[in-house]
């Protein structure tokens, strides 16, 4: 009976051109427009680690003081002191701390020019904590970043430009003017947002060139090339000055594996800051912060408004769509009164009324679907226009889209349909026949 009802379908479509080409312009560009929206928003607002972003966290302690800090939350970073005493007290499963810094490479030995890159000073547990995936080699080792050990990880990126893709680990490269050990090789990794530096960037970064460890790049006094926050007056001349001064510019990670873990570590951050307050160098009580992934993105308002006011704005559109297409279902359907009363009396139930009707609306859905397929691939190249370009080179035309596509729009217009179809279903065969 499917493939009846479906033939019957395609057939009151062709004998009303017109109007079908409305329901279907209609459904077609209001999920295109939720489409090329909902792209956008998802990767922006996704779990860039599902894995384990209810593990990792990033603490924050108040070094400023309730007159000068944001509204009564800490920096969203630490200064030197409080993140190396953190460090030293290795309360957590793995910890650790990264800022990013910007080198210069040799591509080719002394020959060539010298290479802007950038990348990131963290410690080895980085690499484990954050999943990071490699194509050769790994991560140095624990003990290496007690020795401020000249190694390195670089990306896939960074090996095809020095090394055209071979196996580089055991290598040396020139990072700014030093010899560096290449011990790994990641896979392209570049979470989006990229959560575990929100201080520095906005989430959406292009993917690091290397990564060193942080003890080295403070022994050879490596500034930050990310933010740098101060408050009061700042005395502070050199390099040393500079990391007993309140400026923040490290952040810290740690891993948790559970609820009694996380109790314990942030009753750690108290008492660490309560220590301070007693030392005479913070003034305040202790005022502290303990985030994990998804309340650090929504701390920091990683999903930009304009996404969402999109989004929102997209789906109101979506929603008119419906409505004029439920109206032109049901005058679609009342058209064809005699019709249904004929096959009414003829024996066909209701059910059969409906489910005629609602498969020829689900062949409507689909024309809607395949036409908003089309001008979802227009408007996903060409959502740059409405967002920066960073955000914009997320939003993607992959599988799960083109079905989601398809799904919304079959559903919705089957869904817009139920109304046309009751009344349909409701038609008195015996009115039908008499005003015939």
């Amino acid at each position: 009976m499917f493939a009846y009802y479906l033939d019957l379908g395609l057939r009151s479509l062709r004998r009303n051109p017109a109007l079908t080409a409305l329901m279907v312009l209609a459904i077609g560009f209001g999920v295109a427009a939720s489409m090329i929206t909902y792209s956008v928003f998802r990767a922006v607002s996704g779990n860039p680690i599902p894995d384990k972003s209810a593990q990792l966290f990033t603490p924050q302690i108040d070094a400023w003081g309730p007159q000068q800090n944001l509204k009564g939350e800490p920096a969203e970073a630490l200064n030197y002191i409080d993140a190396m005493a953190l460090l030293r007290a290795h309360e957590a499963k793995r910890q650790t701390l990264l800022y990013p810094v910007a080198l210069s490479v040799l591509p080719g030995g002394n020959r060539e020019l010298p290479v802007a890159v950038s990348g990131y000073a963290v410690g080895s547990d980085f690499f484990p904590m954050f999943e990071v995936p490699f194509r050769y080699g790994g991560a140095w080792r624990a003990q290496d970043d007690d020795a401020r050990a000249a190694d390195v990880v670089i990306s896939d990126e960074l090996n095809q430009k020095l090394f055209r893709g071979a196996d580089s680990t055991g290598r040396t490269i020139n990072l700014g003017g030093h010899d560096y050990r290449v011990v790994g090789v990641t896979n392209h990794w570049n979470p989006r947002p990229r959560f575990y530096d929100l201080f520095s960037t906005s989430g959406f970064a292009d993917e690091p060139d290397f990564y060193l460890p942080y003890s080295r790049a403070l022994d050879l006094r490596m500034r930050t090339n990310g933010s740098n926050s101060c408050r009061g007056k700042l005395a502070y001349t050199g390099w040393d000055d500079y990391l007993q001064s309140n400026c923040v510019w490290i952040t810290a990670w740690v891993e948790l594996d559970n609820a009694a873990a996380v109790a314990r570590y942030h009753r750690f951050l108290e008492a660490y800051a309560a220590d301070q307050q007693k030392a005479g160098r913070f003034a305040w009580p202790p005022n502290v912060r303990l985030r994990d992934v998804m309340q650090w993105l929504d701390h920091e308002h990683v999903v930009p408004p304009e996404s969402r006011i999109s989004l929102a704005v997209a789906l109101g559109f979506f929603l008119i769509c419906l409505i004029n297409t439920v109206g032109l279902l049901l005058a679609k359907f009342l058209r064809r009164a005699g019709e249904i009363g004929v096959r009414r009396a003829l024996g066909a139930s209701r059910r059969e009324i409906y489910t005629q009707y609602l498969i020829e609306a689900g062949t409507v859905g689909l024309a809607g679907g395949v036409l908003g397929l089309l001008l979802t691939a227009v408007g996903v190249a060409g959502v740059g226009i409405l967002f920066p370009p960073q955000i914009a080179q997320l939003a993607q035309l992959d599988v799960s889209l083109v079905g989601l596509t398809l799904i919304v729009a079959i559903a919705a217009t089957v869904c817009a349909a139920f109304y046309p179809s009751w009344r349909a279903a409701h038609v008195q065969p015996a009115w039908q026949l008499k005003s015939s």
